[in-house]
């Protein structure tokens, strides 16, 4: 084992808010994992969400990070839910090379109904509605748009039925979300988020060996193959549905080890960690231009105290512009 953690040591650990690519030869996978902390709590502390929807939204952001870390263009991908639930939109998007955001919009009253209720699973939370993933190439690309029904499952559930539905890739997802509880240097008790996530798909050299059965059913499928299922890729799925909670937000676990722990026997490959971090792309500008679009009706509407205002919805950055800038006044 000591010369396991020297070996360990001299390769370096990724750390937190670095998504770990990796893959495994002898079963056909490859895939990401990432541990967020710093990132993920200074963004959740900005709106001060209640519970439920900070961990609902973490979870929006992990699995963007996961996904949106595999773009191999300049572009960006966005996760996005509308429900009929209390959370009634979750959006989380990814702009190439680095750049992660979230937010999240709540009905407190209906929030504070369905925890008095007993109802506060994020399934609840969420309601009923779709979840969509968009990529967004710019230019002159059209951006192309895969849509899940949100009906009662997990965003890894949902998640999982969209690489089957759209990708038609084998993919295995885990998402955990934990709250750590510790003290300050001055001994004050502290609290802060921290969110692991794990995507493994199946991707061998053959594609029929892709064609798997779909395990929760749905969308007109029986899960029913002619064949059996691919023993590499149920091995890989198994071991993937060992990871608990407590080892995707365990900052002495990490991505090596977790990924050590789980491949050793087959020998998997861990490729250089990608970071990312809390950065919006809102800007003075952008924002100008939009206003520059409202008609005068629309911004003297919007006008208050001499002075037009606006907030950006992810970042919280206030800005302000005098009527005169758009001809008006």
């Amino acid at each position: 084992m000591q010369n396991l953690e020297t070996q360990l040591g001299e390769l370096g650990f990724a750390g937190d808010d670095m998504v770990v690519p990796f893959q495994v030869d002898a079963l056909d996978v490859r895939g990401r994992t990432v541990q967020l902390g710093p990132l993920l709590d200074t963004m959740l502390a900005r709106h001060a969400y209640p519970e439920p929807v900070a961990r609902l939204l973490a979870e929006a952001v992990v699995l963007t990070a996961l996904i949106g870390t595999s773009l191999k263009f300049e572009g960006k991908f966005t996760v996005q839910t509308k429900g009929d639930g209390p959370v009634d939109l979750l959006v989380a998007d990814f702009s190439t090379p680095d750049a992660l955001r979230g937010y999240a919009r709540f009905d407190q009253a209906a929030l504070d109904a369905a925890i008095e209720a007993g109802k506060s699973e994020p399934e609840a939370l969420l309601g009923r509605g779709v979840l969509a993933f968009t990529i967004d190439q710019g230019g002159f690309m059209q951006p192309y748009q895969g849509i899940v029904e949100l009906d009662g499952r997990s965003l890894e559930e949902i998640a999982m039925a969209y690489f089957r539905q759209s990708e038609q890739i084998p993919t295995a997802v885990r998402l955990g979300v934990a709250k750590l509880f510790s003290r300050d240097e001055d001994g004050q008790p502290r609290e802060s988020w921290r969110a692991g996530g794990l995507v493994a798909q199946f991707l061998p050299q053959e594609p029929e060996r892709m064609r798997q059965p779909d395990l929760h059913g749905g969308d007109g499928d029986d899960g029913v193959l002619s064949h059996d299922p691919d023993d590499a890729w149920s091995e890989a799925r198994a071991m993937v549905e060992t990871i608990d909670l407590d080892e995707m937000t365990d900052p002495e676990v990490g991505a090596e080890r977790l990924l050590y722990r789980l491949f050793h026997e087959r020998g998997v490959t861990v490729y250089p960690a990608h970071g990312v971090y809390d950065r919006c792309s809102c800007s003075r500008e952008k924002i100008r231009d939009v206003l520059g679009a409202f008609t005068a009706e629309e911004l003297a509407e919007s006008t208050e105290n001499g002075k037009i205002t606006v907030t950006c919805e992810f970042c919280s950055t206030a800005y302000e512009y005098a009527p005169e800038e758009f001809g008006q006044g």
